[in-house]
C-alpha cells in the first residue's frame, strides 16, 4: 500500500542502525505510530514481540493481521474464494458515497458495490461466529490492501481523480496476504500513542510520528470507513468523515509538548525515532528532549521525498531522514 511516511524503502537503513546499537537480549518492541506496519513486520522477523498501536482503525486492522497473527488462518484461502465470488451489492455505503453513484470517483460503481458486499459479509460471518477473530482480521486486511490497489486516487484519499485511471478499472480481487516469514506473534491496539507509551514497558521503543501538517485521518478517511463500516456522516467534495481524529504531531503549536510528554513517559531501554529534516519540530529541539533520557546518537541518510501528487511543484526532491537513538539511562 502506498502510504505517507512508509518506511519500507528505509528498512535496510533502520535495520543497519539497530544492528549497530542493540545489546542482543531485547525481546519486546513497541511501535505506537504503526501505520501499515512495515517496521513492526520487519522487527517481528528479527525475533522481537511487537506491540503496534495507531489512532486509525484501518492501521490497527492491518497490524492485527501482519503483527498479531501467528500464521495464516487455516480457512483463509477458502473464505477469500467465497468473498471473491460475491455479487456486487448496489446501494451500500461505499457505493452510495464513494463511487459515481454518489458523485465521487474514488472507486468504480462495481468496485464500490463489491466492496460493500464483502464488508457486509465479513460482519455477518463474525456475528454468527462462522469465522473467528483471526480470520476476520486476515480477511479485512486483504480487503483494505486490495481495495486500495484499485482506488482512483494519487495514493491518498484527500481527493479523487476526475477520470478513472487504468488501475482503478481493474476488478477488485482479494488476494492472500504475505505475512512475516518468522517471528513471534504480537498484538495491535487502537489508541493514542502517548497513552500507549506511558502504559507499556518495552525493550525497544520505535517512534515514527507524523512529520508535518498532513493529518492521516483526512488523507485515509475512506479506508477508515471501510475498516469501521459505521456509516458516518460525510460531507464536502471528498466525502470526509465528520469529526475525524487529529494528531498533535501535525500541529506546529502542539508538537513540542506532545514529543516532550511522549519521550518523558517512555518505559524503554532503547528509543529509536525516525524523523526528517522537514519535520515540524526542529532537529535541535528533538535532540534536546531526547538528551534528557540519555546520550543521543544520530544517524542519517538521504531519501527521495514522498509525492502524493506527481503534478505538484516541490522545492526539494529529497530529504535527509534521521534515526535518533538513545540508550535510556535516566
Amino acid at each position: 500500500m502506498n502510504y505517507i511516511g512508509s518506511k519500507i524503502s528505509l528498512l535496510p537503513f533502520l535495520e543497519q542502525v539497530w544492528q549497530e546499537v542493540k545489546i542482543g537480549d531485547e525481546t519486546t518492541f513497541l511501535d505506537p505510530f504503526a501505520g501499515t506496519g512495515a517496521v513492526g513486520r520487519r522487527f517481528r522477523e528479527l525475533g522481537l514481540t511487537v506491540t503496534a498501536g495507531d489512532l486509525q482503525h484501518y492501521a490497527v486492522a492491518l497490524n492485527r493481521a501482519y503483527v498479531g497473527l501467528p500464521a495464516e488462518p487455516a480457512d483463509a484461502r477458502a473464505r477469500l474464494a467465497d468473498l471473491n465470488a460475491l455479487a456486487p451489492q448496489p446501494g451500500g455505503f461505499l457505493h452510495q458515497n464513494y463511487s459515481p453513484a454518489g458523485s465521487r470517483m474514488y472507486f468504480t460503481e462495481e468496485t464500490a458495490a463489491r466492496a460493500d458486499a464483502i464488508r457486509q459479509q465479513l460482519d455477518v460471518w463474525r456475528t454468527a461466529a462462522i469465522i473467528n477473530e483471526g480470520t476476520f482480521d486476515y480477511l479485512l486486511a486483504s480487503l483494505l490492501e486490495n481495495l486500495d490497489a484499485v482506488a482512483n486516487t494519487a495514493s491518498v484519499y484527500g481527493a479523487f481523480l476526475k477520470k478513472f485511471k487504468a488501475s482503478a478499472l481493474k476488478p477488485l480481487v482479494l488476494k492472500p496476504l504475505v505475512l512475516p516469514s518468522s517471528g513471534p506473534a504480537g498484538r495491535a491496539v487502537l489508541g493514542d500513542a502517548n497513552a500507549l507509551v506511558a502504559a507499556t514497558p518495552t525493550d525497544v521503543l520505535y517512534l515514527d510520528p507524523p512529520y508535518n501538517h498532513r493529518q492521516y485521518g483526512a488523507n485515509y478517511h475512506v479506508l477508515e470507513t471501510v475498516a469501521r463500516y459505521d456509516a458516518p456522516t460525510v460531507g464536502g467534495t471528498t466525502g470526509l468523515r465528520a469529526g475525524y481524529e487529529r494528531s498533535a504531531y501535525c500541529s506546529r503549536t502542539q508538537v513540542r509538548r506532545a514529543f516532550a510528554d511522549l519521550i518523558g513517559a517512555a518505559q524503554a531501554r532503547h528509543i529509536l525515532i525516525s524523523y526528517n529534516d522537514e519535520g515540524l519540530l526542529p532537529l535541535a529541539e528533538l535532540q534536546s528532549l531526547l538528551g534528557a533520557r540519555g546520550e543521543v546518537r544520530t544517524f542519517e541518510t538521504h531519501y527521495n521525498r514522498y509525492k502524493a501528487d506527481n503534478g505538484r511543484a516541490y522545492t526539494r526532491d529529497a530529504t535527509v531522514e534521521y534515526v535518533h537513538y538513545v540508550k535510556v539511562t535516566r
